[in-house]
């Protein structure tokens, strides 16, 4: 089935491409979650305007990106955990957890923009990568205390 893309789609392309993918995929997944509408002679005399809207939005959430990472150049994250004498905790610290954090003091983010090889499982200081984009990163602060 060909489809239009309305939003830019990992893997798949961006915002106005015109690209050929599964049945299934398409009414199952994109057609629902809005990312794409079918590629109809009607959708087609619209492309153009796709295109612009897209990248509106695009621009618009770039910049929100770009504000909560001038937010978080300052923010220090500190949990207090239980941990054996060896120093590991008898939990972790993990992604929703600091979201949490951080929604206490009032930045919103979402889990997936947390980059974490593994959960905190010890006593230290760490530094946790964002990704809003490709080109957009930062690090935060998060330290780790026994209690």
């Amino acid at each position: 089935m060909k489809i239009i893309l309305t939003k830019d789609v990992k893997k798949l392309g961006e915002a106005g491409n015109i690209v050929k993918v599964a049945d299934g995929y398409a009414r199952n997944f994109l057609f629902p979650q809005k990312l794409a509408v079918p590629a109809t002679k009607h959708n087609l005399s619209k492309v153009e305007a796709i295109k612009k809207e897209a990248e509106a939005e695009k621009l618009a959430m770039e910049s929100k990106y770009h504000e909560l990472v001038k937010q978080l150049a300052d923010v220090e994250l500190i949990f207090v955990r239980k941990a054996d004498e060896n120093e590991h905790l008898f939990g972790s610290v993990s992604e929703t957890d600091i979201v949490k954090a951080l929604a206490e003091k009032d930045i919103e983010l979402h889990r997936s923009f947390i980059k974490m090889e593994k959960h905190l499982k010890e006593i230290g200081s760490f530094e946790v990568e964002i990704d809003f984009t490709s080109d957009i990163k930062t690090t935060l602060k998060v330290k780790v205390d026994k209690e």
